[in-house]
């Protein structure tokens, strides 16, 4: 890896949209590489909870680089759809964010006059070394409800879908820097540096 005067930390995630997400609150502290950089290969998902799914990739990314690792597992729950897309958000479809967004307005479809009530929820897991006892684990949700069609470039995942609560605009509308203030991502980090400042 590069020199950098930061401390080093491998990102568990090759998602270019978190990495950014990432890079921006937290690149001041450290001196954040993606695991692709370290030519590490993505864990399989086994856990049940999003907890469980950070935990996995986290310790999988320290073993593997040698050093801290960051992980999140994160999704879009919509509670008339029984949690989904839930912990198998970025597999809905199993085709990519455009299909997924299709697949969520076809199944809110089916149900008549659902509650489109949804929130985003990031669970991030900070380690020191891959046998780390003590990980710190922090959570976010960012509440809204899903929109009846798509609307926005910016973003990644269902934001084209995602109406934050008190607003108008989709998520997708949201310029980064706004974004990264609110999101389900941002206030996980933040309790996750609160954690670290303790």
């Amino acid at each position: 890896m590069a020199e950098n005067s930061l401390p080093q930390l491998v990102l568990a995630s090759h998602n270019k949209g978190k990495i950014r997400e990432f890079r921006a609150v937290l690149g001041h502290q450290w001196h954040i590489c993606p695991q692709e950089e370290w030519g590490i290969t993505e864990v399989p998902e086994t856990g049940s909870t999003f907890v469980e799914n950070a935990l996995i990739k986290a310790r999988h990314a320290s073993e593997q680089a040698g050093c801290a690792a960051l992980a999140d597992d994160s999704g879009l729950v919509v509670p008339a759809l029984g949690g989904d897309p839930g912990l198998r958000s970025a597999r809905y479809s199993g085709e990519g964010d455009e299909a997924n967004n299709a697949l969520l307005l076809e199944n809110m479809a089916a149900l008549e006059g659902a509650d489109r009530r949804a929130f985003y929820i990031a669970v991030v897991v900070f380690l020191q070394h891959d046998r780390d006892p003590t990980p710190l684990i922090a959570e976010g949700r960012w509440h809204g409800h899903i929109a009846h069609t798509p609307r926005g470039s910016d973003g990644f995942g269902y934001d084209p879908l995602f109406i934050p609560a008190g607003g108008s605009q989709h998520a997708a509308e949201l310029r980064p820097e706004d974004k990264n203030r609110v999101s389900h991502r941002a206030i996980a980090v933040t309790r996750l540096l609160d954690q670290l400042g303790e």
